[in-house]
């Protein structure tokens, strides 16, 4: 599905990292695993062709990434590590612009039973601002449901997650493989996930 060859980050003349490859098929899990400040956001940025690399090359599908740039970003989320929530808005308010925005046919039902799982039923109507950072997480992985695309990118999803809610990551990781779908994410420690790739940074 998507191929990493010999990818390297320079700023300032300085090596972010260097000769990074990477190979990931449908159901397979990759990480990529450092401390902060390792180089994990660049890569996953330069991989999603916001940040320029120095040099390799990305394929989509069989074609360099910059050739199909319209199927890549169709068949994608994207999870940052800082959320895109709107904190004055509440969860439901929240639930309802991705929803239009990504074009989701998903139904009131999904929804609720998504909540329920993430234990978040009872801030619906809250403003996201009221939040502990661990819920706020939580509810953006909501937008991997809402947004149902085939590869999830995501950098350091299980931060602020407690030991519940990271085993719940792990159950969602593999059900997502099972349907053929894959899964980049990035990581400071052992997530305890089974992996297909790991790349050290």
């Amino acid at each position: 599905m998507i191929i990493v060859k010999d990818l390297s980050v320079e700023r300032l003349d300085k090596k972010i990292f260097e000769n990074i490859n990477l190979s990931l098929a449908s159901g397979c899990i990759s990480i990529l695993k450092g401390k902060n400040g390792s180089g994990k956001t660049t890569l996953l940025k330069t991989i999603l062709n916001i940040i320029e690399p120095s040099a390799g090359s990305i394929y989509w599908k069989g074609k360099l990434i910059k050739k199909n740039l319209y199927d890549f970003y169709n068949n994608i989320t994207y999870i940052a590590d800082k959320t895109t929530s709107l904190n004055r808005l509440t969860v439901k308010d929240n639930i309802n612009i991705w929803k239009k925005i990504f074009l989701s046919n998903i139904s009131v039902s999904q929804i609720e039973k998504a909540l329920k799982t993430l234990k978040l039923q009872d801030y619906l109507n809250q403003k996201v601002s009221t939040l502990s950072l661990g819920e706020t997480k939580k509810l953006e992985f909501l937008r991997l449901i809402i947004e149902n695309k085939k590869l999830w990118i995501l950098d350091e999803p299980l931060s602020s997650l407690d030991e519940d809610s990271m085993e719940l990551m792990k159950q969602t990781f593999e059900d997502h493989c099972s349907k053929e779908g894959s899964v980049i994410f990035s990581s400071h420690h052992n997530p305890g996930i089974y992996v297909t790739e790991e790349i050290n940074l």
